[in-house]
């Protein structure tokens, strides 16, 4: 397998997708953000003074989603025609994220449901910083991926 962001001097590209064939593709991302109890409690029984924070990552998250190609030099802007974000409230103090990101075009939504995982978890620890500067984001990766050259994927 050759890395396709380089060209033959190995400058840095972007990947020329104009002869891929348009295909339906979605990717799952997922990842977590530690906390203390109770900042996970306080988020439970809504009372974090700037608001519903699951309410507002999940829009970041979606938001996040559909500017990758602003974030990220190499990825294509792509028409995205479904993204969502899941959050599981884990004892004693963990926030499980996912995101399902879909696309039906050239190139895959990886980057996209990545992005997604990823602010979601810091619109969650800004909104919770005040309370609880100990949180931490870990362990943001693709879960599964489906369409494409390369076929589906799944983590084990």
């Amino acid at each position: 397998m050759e890395l396709t962001h380089f060209d033959e001097e190995g400058r840095a590209r972007m990947v020329d997708v104009s002869d891929k064939a348009e295909t339906a593709r979605v990717a799952v991302a997922q990842g977590k953000i530690l906390m203390k109890p109770e900042t996970l409690e306080r988020i439970r029984s809504g009372q974090i003074a700037k608001g519903d924070v699951l309410a507002v990552a999940q829009v970041a998250g979606i938001m996040a989603a559909k500017q990758t190609s602003q974030l990220i030099p190499m990825c294509h802007p792509l028409a995205i025609t479904g993204a969502k974000l899941s959050f599981k409230l884990v004892e004693p103090g963990e926030i499980d994220i996912e995101a399902s990101v879909k696309v039906h075009g050239k190139t895959g939504v990886e980057m996209e449901a990545l992005t997604a995982v990823s602010i979601a978890a810091l619109t969650i620890y800004d909104m919770c910083k005040a309370i609880d500067k100990t949180m931490t984001i870990q362990g943001i990766f693709l879960a599964e991926k489906l369409g494409g050259k390369s076929g589906h994927f799944v983590r084990d």
